[in-house]
């Protein structure tokens, strides 16, 4: 293999390399989210056992946002799995890339196709996210809603 074959291997590789880092970039987000969503679930079973016969009242409030957590939480978690998904076959795209070449094997169709499923995955990562924030939304607006009624 020439040193201008491996050049030209790298280059085909930039574009899958630079769409990996924004696959990681989304994948920090979304850890992030979940672990606010962790955190706040934390903070709501503690407040639960403390003050279950304190404030009776609060459980059911507490208990419903702990609901909307844990469904958030669902999506999140399959949002991170949809991203990893996709980085995983990223790598499988670079490196198939320089195989295919390395090689003379003929698996464009093969690297087309990881790579239609890695923005597929990707696309549906961004839907479970955007499907999570819609949830929290929505549940802002009800707390919203009910604080006014008061």
């Amino acid at each position: 293999m020439q040193a201008d074959e491996i050049g030209h291997i790298i280059q085909l590789a930039i574009a899958p390399v630079f769409l990996l880092t924004g696959v990681g970039t989304n994948m920090l987000v979304l850890t992030n989210r979940l672990a606010r969503i962790i955190d706040r679930s934390r903070y709501l079973e503690e407040r639960l056992e403390t003050e279950q016969h304190i404030v009776p009242e609060k459980n059911a409030l507490y208990r419903d946002e702990l609901a909307i957590l844990f469904r958030r939480a669902k999506k999140i978690n399959r949002a991170i799995l949809l991203s990893t998904c996709c980085a995983l076959l990223i790598c499988v795209v670079v490196a198939g890339l320089f195989i295919a070449d390395a090689l003379n094997l003929r698996l464009a169709s093969v690297i087309a196709g990881m790579f239609v499923l890695a923005m597929m995955a990707l696309t549906g990562s961004f839907i479970y996210l955007l499907r999570e924030i819609w949830l929290a939304t929505e549940f802002m607006n009800t707390q919203q809603g009910l604080l006014k009624r008061k």
